[in-house]
């Protein structure tokens, strides 16, 4: 068997994680547009595409190499040399015309499946039926193996800006990306011509400089803990809400779609940032939410927000993520105060990681996600509440074959104990919310994601 590769800290630890609930794969829901004169006959081309063995490219040719030992320090990704697309192209169907609704049940039915180990563990679901003549695209892939963002990244590399391109490779024949390399950059002398000696000196100077920015870190929090101060969150001080327990593998998964020039007028207007409108508008809806079933705490909701580290010329695969941790202002009734807050509370999040190495940052958010993996739930007190994380995606139109991708919706993982994730991507002018919760631990999430509408627009009217 050909070789492949090997699994970092986090990889192994999305590994671990894996349990009969807490399914560890991330996905993505793509509907797409036919385009003048119909089309229809893309699904069949598709599956005789499929058919026909096309190649399978890294990292969609890996699977791991002991699937019945998640756990395993052995563990490694090893290349399938027969990868069986018919199996992991799936075509499927709503009773036509099927709406928003039926599909967002569809995808809480197909994201509630766990993946198969012994094979490269994802899968894509080309959906029929659609209202419109419309047909969409649900792919899920295991964190281990691709994060979120290099997932949607390369899930898009298999449309064109070109409406008339109809030959576009579907995106697992697609050549993995090369990092670009400057010609005598500092990687390459680095890589090819430091001697050993000096290479260790390096290394060492490399971990002297982790601990002491992970202790800095550390230490800071322990300091805004002592003076009060809240706009710096700190692990395992938060209100423990229903979002906070066990979870069953049921999923339910829900959408909302909203102009990206509307909520950037808004940070403007407020000098915040755009993730920070949207994470009011989230405690806004959170708010109405919770407050509706008498189980509004009065301490103030909080949220991880991942945070990615990658070069922008890094080729993807594994995982190289980050995290803060900010406060939702859920205490706050008036919208413009709780923009306020959140955008001082991420500020200090942000803070944090400035100046800091690539290997400390993840050794102090490792630290910050370590309770997702911890199975403590009751035990201990939750670190956050919710997970809220921003995958920035392309600004153009976006087609398939012909056929316009109209939205993205990232599909993303709740966790034992951590029961709802909301994860949004921004897409040619629009942005996009996928809510992915616990079936019995989250009731009622499609009205959660319609009460951000209205949160939304609140802030627009707040002074």
């Amino acid at each position: 068997m050909a070789k492949g590769r090997g699994l970092g800290a986090l990889d192994r630890m999305f590994l671990a994680a894996e349990t009969r609930e807490s399914m560890m794969h991330v996905g993505g829901l793509l509907p797409f547009s036919p385009p003048e004169g119909g089309g229809l006959d893309v699904i069949r081309r598709l599956r005789d595409e499929v058919r026909s063995g096309p190649p399978v490219h890294s990292p969609w040719n890996l699977k791991l190499r002991h699937p019945d030992l998640l756990s395993s320090p052995l563990q490694a990704w090893v290349v399938d040399d027969h990868v069986d697309l018919e199996y992991h192209v799936r075509r499927s169907a709503l009773a036509s015309p099927g709406d928003e609704r039926e599909l967002g049940i569809l995808v809480s039915r197909l994201h509630s499946a766990p993946i198969d180990f012994h094979r490269p563990p994802w899968e894509v679901h080309l959906i029929e039926g659609l209202e419109g003549g419309r047909f969409a695209l649900y792919a899920k892939v295991h964190h281990a193996l691709v994060d979120g963002y290099t997932g949607m990244k390369l899930l898009t590399r298999a449309m064109s800006t070109d409406p008339a391109d109809k030959d576009t490779p579907m995106f697992f024949s697609r050549p993995p990306l090369e990092r670009a390399r400057g010609a005598g950059s500092d990687a390459d002398a680095n890589e090819h011509h430091t001697p050993p000696l000096e290479a260790v000196m390096h290394a060492i100077r490399d971990q002297v400089g982790t601990a002491k920015d992970f202790t800095r870190a550390v230490l800071n929090l322990a300091r805004a803990k002592r003076s009060g101060d809240a706009s710096l969150i700190s692990p395992l001080h938060t209100p423990k809400t229903l979002f906070n327990q066990r979870i069953t593998r049921a999923r339910r998964f829900a959408t909302q779609l909203y102009a990206l020039g509307r909520v950037k007028a808004i940070a403007k207007a407020r000098g915040a940032t755009l993730n920070d409108v949207v994470l009011a508008v989230l405690g806004g809806a959170l708010r109405r939410f919770l407050a509706e079933q008498s189980a509004l705490p009065d301490a103030p909701l909080t949220a991880m927000i991942p945070v990615n580290i990658r070069p922008k010329d890094d080729p993807g695969g594994g995982n190289a993520v980050g995290a803060i941790l900010a406060s939702l202002a859920t205490n706050l009734a008036d919208p413009a105060e709780r923009l306020r807050a959140i955008a001082l509370s991420t500020k200090s999040g942000k803070e944090q990681l400035q100046g800091m190495s690539r290997n400390a940052i993840l050794q102090y958010s490792a630290v910050l996600m370590a309770p997702l993996f911890m199975g403590a739930v009751g035990r201990l007190r939750p670190a956050f509440n919710v997970i809220v994380s921003n995958v920035p995606g392309p600004d153009t139109p976006l087609y398939f074959r012909g056929w316009r991708m109209e939205a993205a919706y990232p599909v993303s993982i709740p966790y034992d104990g951590y029961a709802l994730n909301v994860t949004l991507e921004s897409y040619a002018g629009n942005l996009g919310l996928g809510f992915i919760g616990c079936r019995d631990a989250v009731p009622h999430l499609q009205r959660l994601a319609v009460y951000t509408g209205e949160a939304l627009g609140e802030i627009e009217r707040a002074g």
